[in-house]
Parts: C-alpha cells; structure tokens; sequence
C-alpha cells in the first residue's frame, strides 16, 4: 500500500524524478580542503535478519534505479578514490610516518581497475592495506554494488582488506573504514549473472 502511494506521488511529481537524477549523475569532484580529523564515522551495523520464504517474487516495474545510475557515475568514483587517496597520505602523516605516506599509490589509475582494490596504503606497523573504495552522496546506509572480482579478493586478503565507504560525498565527506571479507560486514545479495551458453 506505502508503495503505491509513493510511486504515485513520483509519478506525479516529476520534479522528484529530475532532483534524484541530478543528484546521481551530477559530475563530482574529490573536495580540495577538508578537515581529515573530522572524516571518520562509526561503521553501520550489519542487519541480521530472518525472513520468510516468500511464496513468490515481487516482480514490480522499476522506473529508475538511482543506486545503479550512481554506480555508474564514474566522476564520482574516481573523485572519491583520490579523496581517500588524500585521506590515506594524512593518516600516515599523522602517524609520523611520512616514508610510508609517500607510497600510498592510487592502484586504480597507475595499474587498471580490476585488481580487486583501488588504493594501496599502509597499516601502523607497516603493513599493506588494500583499499577498495565505494562512495555515494547518499548517507552511509545505501546500498552498493561490489563485483564478484572485489569480493574474491576481500576474501583472499582478509587480513589487508579494507572497504572504506565514503557517504554525504557532496555535502560533507564522511568514511567508515571496514577491515575484513566484505561479506563480513555486509549482506550481500547476487544482483546480475553473467549468462553464457558454455
């Protein structure tokens, strides 16, 4: 009923419809000034929770998928893959370890995407970190898209695997960095097959 009501008010209101798809296929631009020591937040927690087996799928018409039309916002991945890169150099700096700063690399650009990560950093005790970033302008809670590739190598680097999650992207930039598997931390849910005839 909830939802019926809300597609009708969308559909009736286009201008809901135009603000969202600005808001997701906006270009965007890594902040240049920023306090680092105000970036952090508390991870969310992971829901745990028990459903029935539903007796059939809901198989509603989706008029637009905002959270993929953002996904596919390249400008806004990037931007918030070199903010972490930033973030990174000034979380060792302020560990005192400027050597270490200097080889934060942004592996995404220098390597190609597909590695699994997109930024290489350095724990405390100087150990790699490998970084796979997920940035929205929407708050930390909205869900992502991680590639099978992403969660085979969280997998594989459990214990040098972090997802940091950049959320309010365009507003203020907040983080939460998540140390471990992905499916750790997150539920994750198959969205796309890749379907061959081999």
């Amino acid at each position: 009923m909830l939802r019926e009501v809300v597609e009708a008010q969308v559909t009736r209101q286009t201008s809901l419809d135009s603000l969202a798809l600005a808001a997701v296929e906006q270009p965007a631009v890594s902040p240049e000034l920023i306090d680092f020591s105000k970036v952090v937040a508390n991870a969310p927690k992971r829901q745990h929770v028990a459903t029935d087996a539903a007796p059939y799928r809901d198989y509603a018409p989706v008029k637009r998928d905002y959270i993929a039309r953002e996904a596919r916002n390249t400008s806004l991945g990037v931007a918030g893959e070199e903010f972490v890169v930033r973030f990174e150099h000034w979380r060792l700096n302020q560990l005192g370890m400027t050597t270490l700063a200097d080889r934060v690399e942004h592996v995404s650009q220098t390597k190609g995407d597909g590695l699994g990560y997109d930024v290489l950093s350095f724990d405390a005790s100087g150990r790699e970190r490998f970084i796979e970033v997920k940035t929205t302008a929407f708050g930390k809670e909205t869900p992502f898209f991680v590639t099978r590739n992403e969660l085979d190598f969280s997998k594989d680097a459990k214990d040098h695997f972090v997802l940091c999650r950049l959320f309010e992207f365009r507003q203020a930039p907040r983080l939460v960095a998540l140390n471990g598997a992905l499916d750790q931390h997150c539920a994750l849910d198959p969205a796309t097959y890749r379907a061959s005839f081999a």
